[in-house]
């Protein structure tokens, strides 16, 4: 049996594919809606053909014919938003992003978000929901998109706030630090179940409940 790697979840309802691209190894992630054919892209990070292969690949996902209804960026930080400008070009979707980075992804990519996100919002498109939670420290809007189906595990698409194995890098400030693993125990840990599924900008998935017993020792070390 061939296994394809592009598809990291297939939930009931939504498949999630990923593509690695760049130098920097960033994850451009996939959601589809198998009921309706909608789509949303997380983080355009670089490498249109590659996103474009994706899109190909995810063809066959859904009962109709797929098609890119949002694009959600997590951060405004370069690596993650170079193929925004040319994907808005060539699909028209529109695009969402934390409201305090959203000028700084205009300014980087030339792309003004039509959706300006804060904590607790809800990003909608026809089949996909998704949580908009605040994580401050690594970007001053920095946003994690959840994904919860009603069925499976919630899937948590951490951009670079939470990876395996801590938090992300916040240029050894400890105030912007403390901030962000506060966001992150508060807002993720204690909300989700150990089952959810992390799906980071860089890097392997992990869950909360992999991750959760190393919290004391992350705030300690301090990084």
């Amino acid at each position: 049996m061939t296994v394809d790697p592009s598809l990291v979840v297939d939930l009931p309802g939504h498949t999630v594919r990923r593509a690695v691209v760049s130098g920097m190894y960033n994850n451009v992630y996939l959601i589809t809606s198998k009921a309706t054919g909608v789509q949303v892209l997380i983080d355009a990070a670089d490498d249109l053909p590659a996103i474009n292969e994706l899109f190909e690949t995810a063809g066959g996902d859904a009962a109709v014919p797929p098609s890119i209804a949002m694009i959600a960026t997590t951060h405004q930080h370069w690596d993650h938003i170079r193929a925004l400008a040319a994907l808005t070009g060539q699909t028209g979707a529109p695009t969402a992003a934390g409201a305090e980075d959203v000028a700084g992804i205009d300014a980087g990519a030339g792309v003004l978000a039509n959706q300006a996100l804060d904590h607790g919002d809800t990003l909608n498109v026809d089949g996909i929901t998704l949580a908009c939670v605040h994580l401050r420290g690594h970007t001053p809007g920095s946003i994690a998109y959840v994904l919860e189906s009603g069925t499976g595990p919630a899937v948590i698409f951490s951009g670079d706030s939470l990876f395996p194995g801590g938090v992300g890098n916040t240029e050894k400030d400890p105030e912007r630090f403390t901030q962000l693993l506060d966001d992150v125990e508060e807002r993720l840990f204690r909300v989700y179940a150990d089952d959810t599924l992390v799906l980071p900008g860089h890097g392997d998935a992990t869950t909360l409940g992999a991750e959760r017993p190393s919290l004391p020792q992350w705030r300690e070390r301090g990084w």
